[in-house]
């Protein structure tokens, strides 16, 4: 297990960088930048994997990848098991002198479909192995987006995708509220994974850091990020980093981390909970998104009224079974 000490500031951040150009990502897109916020919070001691997806056909154009560190390709529902197989691979290696025993960081990424919808059993397995350091790591960009953005269980709530078009008929077709991964891995694997979290990219430090602690935790541990995407979310590429702020600052996007089985709040989520900051509505949000062109004032006072909800009576949807943490016992009445 390697032992990462968090970074204070963005000045404690080291130049080097272990997810360089090369790639072939869309323009504006977020999911390279938590790429390269994973391999510099790692460092160079560490074996990636990564499911089929936006990033596995993003890095792997004409025998050339943008990763410096050891890297490899996973079948669409295997980041799970393929992160858990590496990380008994190495073990076994280290137990028989056939490598150096020394920390070597385990990370394997996903997106929304490969890792919420088809993937989930396979994280939620690795999770129960507490002999085997991994990190796993869902980018979500709520759709199938490397196969034209087809609906996935992390889409919102009446956002149009391909297989969700607004129609004449039926304004709204998608009317199941997001799958809360996060929730129902952290009240699931209570005891079992020392540490699962949020995370966005627009909060760089937030994120490096939760990356780092999860790596230092010990056993098998996982992080959730939010993940903007102009093609699929339909807004300017160069408002990505907008978008996930506001996700965040509407409240719809909380930060938060459960080290232990305690919830503590993070960065602007941790403000608006102590007052520091106000939560704004989520219609800000919504509105500079073109999957939500089709909203009425109805459309959005529902799904304010639910992030409302989740805010006064949960925090984290459909989970209610976690101590605070001692800092913030006295936030959520």
């Amino acid at each position: 297990m390697a032992v990462l000490e968090q970074w204070r500031g963005v000045k404690a951040i080291p130049d080097m960088e272990y997810f360089i150009s090369g790639h072939r990502t869309c323009q504006g897109c977020e999911s390279v930048l938590i790429m390269r916020y994973i391999a510099k919070a790692a460092g160079p001691r560490t074996i990636v994997t990564g499911t089929t997806g936006c990033m596995y056909v993003a890095n792997t154009s004409y025998y050339s990848t943008p990763w410096t560190v050891p890297w490899m390709h996973s079948q669409l529902g295997a980041a799970g098991s393929s992160a858990m197989g590496t990380a008994a691979g190495l073990k076994a290696l280290m137990r028989k002198g056939k490598i150096k025993d020394e920390p070597i960081n385990v990370i394997a990424f996903c997106g929304d479909g490969g890792g919420a919808d088809m993937g989930l059993s396979a994280i939620s397995a690795a999770l129960t192995h507490e002999d085997y350091n991994l990190l796993v790591i869902l980018y979500d960009n709520e759709s199938y987006a490397n196969t034209d953005i087809q609906l996935s269980g992390s889409t919102p709530w009446g956002a149009v995708t391909t297989f969700s078009p607004a129609g004449t008929k039926h304004r709204i077709m998608h009317r199941r509220w997001k799958k809360n991964t996060p929730g129902l891995l952290a009240a699931g694997h209570a005891g079992q994974s020392k540490f699962i979290g949020t995370a966005c990219a627009s909060h760089g430090l937030d994120f490096m850091n939760k990356v780092r602690k999860g790596l230092s935790a010990g056993g098998p541990t996982f992080l959730h990020t939010l993940d903007p995407c102009p093609k699929g979310w339909h807004y300017d590429p160069e408002m990505s980093h907008e978008i996930g702020n506001l996700a965040v600052e509407c409240g719809i996007w909380p930060l938060y981390e459960v080290v232990e089985g305690k919830l503590s709040f993070t960065g602007p989520t941790r403000n608006i909970l102590t007052g520091r900051a106000k939560r704004k509505p989520v219609r800000e949000y919504l509105a500079k998104q073109g999957r939500f062109a089709h909203f009425t004032d109805e459309d959005y006072a529902y799904f304010q009224s639910k992030v409302d909800e989740m805010w006064e009576h949960w925090m984290i949807p459909g989970v209610v079974a976690f101590e605070m943490a001692e800092a913030d016992k006295g936030l959520i009445h």
